[in-house]
């Protein structure tokens, strides 16, 4: 038998038999696939071609094509030591983190049911959404009966009142005769936030009195949870989302010390809930660029270095969520939760996939707790403390958005602190230019949304579900989901569908056979299936063929599908035809050059990376589409597909 030295390396080299290229030559690479079909007066050089590809966040930050060994970043030290930025702690290897699922259904049967079903399937600690909209104060002993509260964390959070939801908890853990180090989790209180959401009056009295007594009687009790969820929800970017947590933290951190509560034990009663998101490595950066600048905070505090690491708890964001093909909520869901572990939360709540349409049911609730458990132990994501730590990306990707979340910080500081950034509206400000920037890129389809705004599902059966009670209405952020534009252009078809018995259509006039028109019709049939509008066709045939079939179709609106050379060939001539034909409004798939001499006859174009949102709206306006879908008849039609 041979043996082998121990110096020996014998480990294979996966970059054997590929030449070695350095960046140039590697931009050269770029150009050369980025200047097929390219007019040789038009063709990329190799840095013009990295630029081509380089992209950037809704506030911002750049996104490179390739990052490399050379790139420069901050030291990242080792989890659970500064700058914490690759995890707060050490966590062994058989213990992922927690799993919470939120409850927030005001039957007080059915969420003690699902509690006991989920502590039973893996759960490993519970989130309460407390309030008359939600579950009721007086029924969360009741709803706790069975559960063993010195093993359960429970956290509490309200939209409504956050001191009767603290009050409600810490009465059920007196009533349970619980002594005060067994008692567990957290008491949701964040005025800050609350003022956010609502427009309410800024009240810290409740929360100060709250931390001083966990600080003194409850060692296992958080009194604060720094709530992103407002922010984000309504349209905060990812870098705003880190600055809007680190100012709050240090508004909380100054109450605090004027109550009498030293940094150390005042960073003790902090925990930050953020938005993990189904952009999983922004998700992982945005974690890790929380943990490194609240660990700055708590140097500059004299804070003890051990008690520095910022404790995470990540949502699945709702703002993602969409009500149409909600089935794909199930794979943005877990791509998020990857994101968030990987990025070291301690506790990770994965939102059902009907969540945005009602209640969600015993189905939904067993896939969100599952995804969790499974990425820990089948994937054995849970086995790996920082599983992104030392890639490139990832780390320059922390700095960046560390370093633009830092500036932020610092002008909110620099006018008032994060107390008056929210009351005089410099946060709703900032939001509304991110939203702004969002809302162009979902128009035009370069930030897609698969099933609503790509690849719909235009035969979909809607869920049914028991809808939730209003939350209570305030005027401050207003929460708003990317998907709710689409939706609602899809909303106007089906009421037209409802008054009349069917969609609204739009005609697409197929010039030649399949070879020539059928990527454009594909393209075109996707396109208008996102408001729902029906797409009756021609397939070849004359001019007047064509413009027969539209008019037995009553089109009002027709798109010219074709290549260029058909559309040189006899785009002019089908025109004409439907224009005699009685159509009102044409397009053409592609570029109305395309029709040479006869560019003039059509209305408008439809293509790649165009307004969709605009051109659709435009459409069902033309086709008598009801302007808004508050009426019996889609609520009716809804239940009815």
């Amino acid at each position: 038998m041979t043996s082998v030295d121990e110096t020996d390396d014998i480990t294979p080299s996966l970059a054997d038999g590929f030449p070695e290229l350095n960046h140039e030559q590697w931009q050269g690479l770029v150009a050369k696939v980025l200047n097929r079909g390219r007019p040789a007066d038009r063709a990329f050089d190799g840095p013009a071609a990295e630029a081509r590809l380089r992209t950037s966040t809704v506030d911002g930050v750049a996104i490179d094509p390739l990052y490399e060994p050379g790139d420069q970043i901050a030291p990242t030290g080792h989890p659970g030591v500064m700058p914490f930025t690759r995890g707060s702690g050490y966590r062994p290897a058989h213990v992922p983190w927690g799993v919470r699922a939120l409850y927030d259904d005001p039957d007080a049967a059915v969420t003690r049911k699902a509690v006991l079903t989920d502590l039973e399937h893996g759960v490993t600690s519970l989130w309460f959404e407390v309030g008359e909209h939600a579950v009721c104060p007086e029924d969360l002993g009741a709803v706790l009966a069975e559960v063993l509260l010195d093993l359960a964390p429970i956290e509490v959070t309200s939209a409504s009142d956050q001191a009767a939801a603290a009050n409600a908890l810490r009465a059920v853990w007196r009533d349970r005769g619980l002594v005060t180090r067994q008692a567990r989790g957290n008491l949701g209180f964040d005025p800050l936030g609350h003022v956010a959401r609502t427009g309410a009056a800024f009240e810290p009295e409740p929360m100060l009195a709250a931390a001083a007594d966990c600080v003194a009687d409850y060692p296992q009790v958080r009194a604060i949870s720094v709530d992103l969820r407002p922010y984000h929800d309504a349209g905060a970017g990812d870098v705003e989302e880190i600055a809007f947590a680190v100012a709050t933290g240090v508004e909380y951190l100054r109450l605090l010390e004027q109550h009498g509560i030293d940094p150390a034990s005042a960073f003790g009663q902090i925990e930050f809930r953020v938005n993990a998101t189904a952009d999983e490595f922004v998700t992982i950066a945005k974690l890790r660029a929380l943990r490194r600048l609240w660990a700055r905070v708590g140097e500059e505090c004299g804070v003890p270095a051990a008690q520095r690491g910022a404790r995470l708890h990540a949502v699945t964001s709702w703002r993602m969520l969409s009500r149409d093909d909600p089935y794909v909520n199930m794979l943005r869901t877990t791509i998020a939760c990857f994101g968030a572990a990987a990025g070291a939360a301690e506790a990770i709540t994965v939102l059902p996939f009907d969540t945005v349409i009602g209640l969600p049911d015993a189905f939904s609730r067993r896939i969100a707790r599952n995804t969790g458990i499974l990425l820990a132990e089948e994937s054995n994501v849970g086995r790996v403390l920082d599983p992104a730590g030392g890639s490139w990306y990832v780390e320059t990707l922390t700095d960046e958005l560390a370093r633009a979340a830092w500036a932020i910080f610092g002008e909110v500081e620099g006018s008032g602190g994060m107390i008056d950034a929210v009351a005089s509206g410099a946060v709703r400000e900032r939001i509304d230019a991110t939203s702004k920037e969002r809302d162009r890129r979902l128009a035009t389809r370069s930030l897609p949304l698969t099933g609503v705004s790509m690849f719909p599902q235009v035969d979909e059966q809607p869920l049914t579900r028991v809808a939730r009670s209003p939350r209570p209405e305030g005027d401050g952020l207003v929460p708003r989901r990317d998907s709710e534009i689409f939706e609602a252009l899809r909303d106007r078809s089906l009421a037209h569908a409802a008054q009349h018995g069917q969609p609204p259509a739009v005609f697409l006039a197929c010039l030649g056979p399949r070879r020539e028109f059928g990527a454009r019709e594909t393209f075109i049939s996707a396109l208008l299936a996102v408001a729902g509008l029906a797409t009756p066709r021609s397939e070849g045939g004359t001019p007047e063929e064509i413009a027969a079939q539209a008019k037995e179709a009553g089109a009002r609106v027709a798109v010219l599908c074709s290549s260029a050379g058909q559309y040189a060939e006899s785009g002019g001539a089908v025109a004409a035809a439907l224009r005699d034909a009685g159509v009102e409004r044409l397009y053409i798939a592609g570029n109305a050059k395309e029709l040479g001499d006869d560019a003039g006859v059509v209305d408008d174009a439809l293509f790649a990376g165009m307004d969709v949102v605009t051109a659709l709206t435009s459409i069902l306006d033309l086709l008598g589409a009801p302007e808004t879908a508050d009426n019996p008849d889609l609520v009716t039609a809804r239940k009815d597909a």
